[in-house]
């Protein structure tokens, strides 16, 4: 064989082999896409173990190791990009994941000046690199998604960039700013690099979702679309699993199946969600058997540390909380911090509540409305806390939460109002119930129920009448019930049995028979009345042997609500 053809066929061999190698990573980062992680890593570990100074397949290695929701490896990623970095210090790509990693270890300025030396040496061109860099402050929990913003917009600027993941990226950093149009924006635009990029549709649902049920057909469309143009695109099967969770069982399981049958094998996590399964169709105690079972079975990795929340839920639900805080304590113990979410520190919550613990209980509560990105779901949260109160009977504590959630809601209601103010008069706060009242008469100054429950608690406070706290308010009330004496007749009648009471109080005879006369005009059989206008109207020289009935600051009744307002 001459010179000329050994040196064809040996060009020939590298070509073919490079080819082969690109190819091989591009299929590791297709996984990636498809957040198969157990397959990406596999594919790069070839890689690495075929040439372990390929920076590219390292960098991908890293992430495969880091991104994975349960059982990320942050330390065994750092440890690989900080051993190749050793014979490739000028890696631009690897300096960015190391970047990454730093973030992940709450060491964000080492982390930004790793990412401003990699835009250093690559001179701000690289694509990979900026990219890298704008998923890593996105994708860590502190990152800064203003500096991805900068970055990712640096790289869809650079010539011939036809990359869809580069503006996937940006949408998503804008998305974490929360900034909806041009994170859409963003997505469209790696549509239209990639017409059947799924991820790209699926984001531009989750847009939607988060602003609510009422986008319900616009984030479903979306999501449709999602699927149509990639069936095998697992994400949006396994967002729509959750999101038919807790209302529509049958659907909630169809999607199951079909993220499982798109996702890498992992038999811990087919367990998980199977043992979830069983609790949402109301079967507690099948799923607490079937949970136990995949702790006992768990490989070296262990099981999902998700299990041991829905085990807790089963026993929340039967009312064993002793199990129920038992299994919390240990998924707090194993699950990362960041991905506990409002549910389980809601039930949490509640859980210790049960058991007595109210005060730390309602720190688990707090968390959980702050981590809840919707206004709906915080205030069913608060809710739902203040009416377990409030059927245990402990009203403070109702209002307390009643209250919580009138600083949440945007636009409250009477029933709102009332909900806090009447639960905290309820349990003898009768100043801030006060204050609440207070709040209801300012925006319905037209309704004479507030001023009415206004007087109410401050009759509360000045029991002995001496200063006259509770006069304002009843005086308003009648000024505004008076307008429609039938509609009102409660709250007329309340208000002048206070002054029956005051003028009593303040000797004043005529008044107080004045007053009576108004109460039977409207109510003629109210017998108290009749007995307190006869032992006033009784002649002087005969002895009184009762004085009048003084009636309490009594609890405003549910019979004295007026506009329509009920407690909830």
């Amino acid at each position: 064989m001459n010179k000329f053809k050994s040196g064809l066929l040996f060009f020939a061999a590298v070509f073919f082999s490079g080819l082969l190698k690109a190819q091989t990573l591009e299929e590791g980062k297709k996984f990636m896409y498809y957040e198969r992680y157990k397959s990406a890593k596999g594919v790069f570990e070839k890689l690495v173990a075929a040439n372990p100074n390929n920076v590219d397949a390292v960098y991908w290695l890293g992430q495969a190791m880091v991104l994975p929701e349960e059982n990320s490896d942050v330390a065994g990623a750092k440890a690989l990009y900080q051993k190749t970095l050793m014979n490739n210090s000028n890696s631009a790509l690897l300096l960015a994941g190391m970047g990454h990693i730093e973030l992940l270890e709450g060491k964000a300025q080492d982390a930004k000046n790793r990412f401003e030396t990699a835009v250093s040496i690559s001179q701000g061109k690289n694509k990979d690199v900026l990219n890298a860099i704008g998923f890593a402050n996105v994708q860590a929990p502190n990152g800064d998604a203003d500096y991805a913003v900068q970055k990712l917009r640096q790289a869809t600027e650079l010539k011939k960039m036809t990359d869809p993941d580069v503006w996937a990226n940006l949408g998503d950093a804008y998305k974490k700013l929360i900034q909806g149009a041009p994170a859409q924006t963003a997505y469209e635009a790696a549509l239209g690099l990639s017409p059947n990029y799924a991820r790209a549709s699926y984001r531009i649902g989750k847009i939607y979702q988060t602003q609510g049920i009422i986008q319900k057909e616009i984030y479903m469309r979306y999501y449709d679309e999602a699927i149509a143009k990639d069936p095998a695109y697992a994400p949006v099967y396994e967002n729509l699993y959750q999101y038919y969770y807790g209302n529509d069982v049958t659907k909630s399981g169809e999607y199951m199946d079909k993220y499982l049958a798109n996702t890498d094998v992992d038999a811990a996590k087919d367990c998980s969600y199977r043992t979830s399964m069983l609790y949402a169709r109301g079967m507690f105690n099948e799923s607490i058997s079937k949970g136990q079972q995949c702790i006992a079975s768990a490989g070296p990795e262990g099981p999902y540390p998700n299990i041991y929340a829905v085990v807790a839920y089963a026993y929340f639900k039967l009312g064993d909380s002793l199990n129920a805080k038992t299994y919390f304590d240990t998924y707090f113990q194993k699950q990362k911090p960041e991905k506990v979410g409002p549910v389980e520190y809601k039930t949490y919550g509640q859980t210790l509540i049960k058991l007595g613990q109210d005060s730390v209980g309602g720190i688990y509560i707090d968390k959980a409305v702050a981590l809840d990105s919707t206004e709906t779901g915080k205030i069913a949260l608060l809710k739902d806390v203040a009416m377990g109160f409030e059927a245990q009977k402990k009203f403070k504590e109702a209002g307390g939460w009643y209250n919580k959630l009138l600083s949440v809601k945007q636009n409250t209601t009477k029933t709102d109002l009332y909900n806090a103010g009447y639960n905290l008069f309820r349990g003898g706060d009768y100043t801030t119930a006060l204050s609440i009242f207070n709040i209801y008469s300012q925006k319905f100054p037209d309704d004479p129920f507030g001023y009415y429950l206004s007087g109410k608690s401050s009759w509360a406070i000045d029991t002995t009448l001496e200063q006259g706290l509770a006069n304002p308010y009843f005086e308003k009330t009648i000024e505004v019930a008076s307008k429609d004496s039938v509609k009102n007749k409660a709250q007329l009648i309340g208000s002048y049995k206070y002054f029956l009471v005051y003028s009593v109080f303040k000797k004043d005879k005529a008044a107080a028979i004045e007053y009576a006369d108004k109460i039977l005009l409207l109510d003629p059989a109210d017998a108290e009345t009749m007995q307190n206008r006869e032992l006033l109207t009784k002649p002087a020289t005969t002895p009184a042997t009762k004085q009048p009935a003084k009636p309490a600051p009594a609890k405003p009744t549910a019979g004295a609500k007026s506009g329509g307002t009920k407690k909830k």
